[in-house]
């Protein structure tokens, strides 16, 4: 593994200087131009490149005329638009839909370098510029908007992507195989239009004649109207989303139909070593560099992928859309390849921040009959509970961590990318548990129980909190054993679907019980393509049929942010309005056990911060944790972000 010699060109000159006369492909991105394997579009461009065709990348093209857009000149294959690593909408705006200042994807961080719905925007300026290339989107925003969805920032349900943008042919997924399938077919000559067999794509046809074996699902008419068959519509997408069971997919949009062939097969890993293995540049281009340079690079430049998807169920993630439910990893020799290669970096200080993926401790298939029969259709392999067959086992993760900590000029593996604590607590080996403690954390660990009611977690596709109690106990008992004072920062959420007054009241008993204030929560945000979303749009949970209440008004929403935030003397009002409102004026007054007093304290609040040393004192449940140990390292500084 070596660092790469030149970034891929942006300009005529770039060209020029590489000997290319004509680039096969042009990739348009939102994101500013970062060659890292942790950048979708950097991914993609390396791979076609390793596979032998030429590439240049147009990132965040003004898109307020064409003259960007022609920069390069036109491509021989076709234009590859994708909105960058993150959904424009999600980019720009807050979960209170405030427009963001910032951009950790732009220069210097600033906001402002990419439009509001960023793919359908680029499509039309190209459109507009050439008219007979072919223009292929994917990436995050593509991909999570491929059937009729409902969008949170119109507050309606808008069609597919792929018809809005007018684009040719949409790539769902991570796309690295399905990207060079497609490269081969267009060089070999065939038409973009009649590519319509290609496995991890959608695209539009007038007819359905010669489509086989097809799950035809509500059109977009009667989802946009119908919130029983949006509900319907989601559902039988939803079961389709595997690379062995799935079937091909029709949803009509007015006279035409979308349909979305099975996912891509997934990548070997083979595969997946040799798209971390190329020869990536590993940072952003210096055009940047007079601005300071791209803040997102700062996270991840220390960082290893060590696999992808998840099989973790959280209802408001979206991942089962995009990279799916079955696990693939990358070798264990790549990613020690990767280690030695980060401590050639003249930056590098001896620091691996993580090694992990969307689920650090997912290291493997769920089970062995994923292998051959895929992701169960009707069964979740953790939520409600860990399903017999799930393989529960850290074993190789902990022999890949141990190599890695061994290397030459590696002073510490952190992880991370988030541990699922239900996976872990299950484990009855406790060696990965101690390993953890004791050599891969930073002072704390992140974990995310979301919520304390089991019926707001029940919606979310979390486990009990009894679960979460378990694993608190447990990790305390770890580091007072190995004589660690380490802190447990647990994420919540507020306002998620099946969250009402009462279930914010029990979350806010239970941060009063733990003796600690989070300095931000995170609102649940309504993003395309997950069925919390759907929760949230329809009121019932499609998968199950059952009614949810869900939390809308601006007003309620700031009621249950401030029940979790109820020692914030800005506070006292709304929250003494949400316990007036639930009937739990029980709760207002000097009483110990009381969560405001009848007149809120107008001396500052400080803020928590993790400390070694705490006067706090605090009740918590015999069954729920070691009092001491809890109430002295269980605290939280910062929230969640989506």
């Amino acid at each position: 593994m070596k660092i790469g010699k030149n970034f891929l060109p942006i300009s005529k000159a770039d060209m020029s200087s590489m000997g290319i006369e004509e680039l096969d492909f042009i990739i348009v991105t939102g994101d500013a131009y970062v060659d890292h394997p942790s950048f979708g579009s950097s991914i993609i461009g390396r791979t076609l490149e390793y596979n032998g065709f030429t590439v240049g990348i147009i990132p965040q093209p003004d898109w307020k005329n064409t003259d960007d857009f022609k920069k390069l000149g036109k491509p021989r294959l076709g234009f590859l638009v994708n909105s960058g690593n993150i959904d424009s909408m999600v980019n720009h705006y807050t979960s209170s839909k405030k427009k963001r200042r910032d951009d950790l994807y732009s220069p210097g961080g600033e906001g402002g370098h990419r439009p509001d719905r960023a793919v359908i925007v680029y499509c039309n300026r190209i459109r507009e510029a050439f008219k007979d290339v072919p223009i292929i989107i994917g990436g995050i925003e593509a991909s999570l908007r491929r059937f009729t969805h409902y969008d949170y920032w119109d507050d309606k349900v808008r069609r597919s992507i792929l018809v809005d943008s007018k684009a040719d042919l949409l790539i769902y997924g991570m796309g690295e195989k399905t990207i060079v399938q497609l490269a081969n077919l267009l060089n070999y000559g065939m038409n973009i239009n009649n590519i319509t067999s290609l496995r991890g794509t959608c695209y539009l046809s007038k007819d359905m004649e010669n489509i086989k074996d097809a799950v035809i699902v509500p059109s977009y008419e009667e989802a946009s109207t119908d919130k029983n068959a949006y509900n319907e519509s989601y559902k039988l997408e939803f079961y389709e989303q595997d690379p062995i069971n799935g079937n091909t997919i029709i949803q009509k949009h007015g006279d035409r139909y979308l349909v979305q062939n099975p996912p891509q097969e997934p990548l070997t890993v083979e595969d997946m070593d040799i798209s971390y293995n190329l020869p990536y540049m590993r940072t952003y281009h210096p055009i940047y560099e007079a601005k300071g340079g791209i803040p997102a690079i700062n996270e991840v430049k220390f960082s290893i992928t060590s696999h992808r998807g998840c099989f973790g169920s959280c209802s408001f993630c979206a991942l089962t859309f995009h990279q799916g439910r079955i696990i693939q990893n990358r070798s264990q020799e790549s990613i020690i390849d990767e280690a030695k290669l980060l401590t050639t970096l003249d930056d590098f200080k001896g620091y691996i921040h993580d090694i992990g993926g969307p689920t650090a401790n997912f290291r493997h298939k769920a089970c062995k009959k994923q292998e051959t029969h895929g992701a169960c259709r009707h069964r979740q392999c953790m939520h409600p509970t860990p399903c017999k067959n799930l393989k529960i086992d850290h074993k190789e993760y902990l022999s890949l961590l141990r190599k890695v900590r061994k290397l030459p000029g590696i002073k510490k593996v952190f992880i991370r990318s988030g541990i699922r604590y239900d996976y872990l607590i299950h484990d009855k080996d406790t060696e990965f548990f101690n390993d953890l403690c004791k050599h891969h954390i930073s002072g704390q660990l992140k974990v995310a129980p979301e919520h304390v009611s089991d019926k707001v977690l029940h919606q979310m596709g979390k486990p009990t909190k009894e679960v979460y109690n378990r694993f608190v106990k447990k990790y305390f008992e770890i580091n007072k054993k190995i004589d660690k004072n380490q802190f447990l920062v647990p994420y919540l959420m507020s306002s998620h679907p099946g969250s009402d007054l009462k279930s914010s009241i029990e979350l806010s008993l239970y941060i009063k019980d733990m003796g600690y204030t989070p300095e931000q929560v995170q609102d649940f945000y309504p993003t395309p393509g997950s069925l919390s979303t759907t929760i949230y749009y329809t009121g019932i949970n499609p998968l199950t049929s059952e009614k949810v209440y869900v939390p809308k008004t601006s007003k309620e929403k700031n009621m249950q942010r401030a029940l979790m935030q109820f020692t914030v003397p800005e506070n006292h009002s709304l929250v003494k309005e949400a316990l007036t409102k639930a009937g739990r004026e029980d709760l207002i007054g000097n009483d110990k056990n009381c969560l405001i007093s009848y007149n809120p304290i107008r001396k500052p609040v400080k803020k928590n911060k993790p400390s070694h040393k705490t006067t706090e004192k605090s009740k918590t449940s015999k069954s729920s944790m070691d009092k001491k140990s809890f109430n002295r390292k269980h605290k939280n500084n910062k929230g969640k972000k989506n």
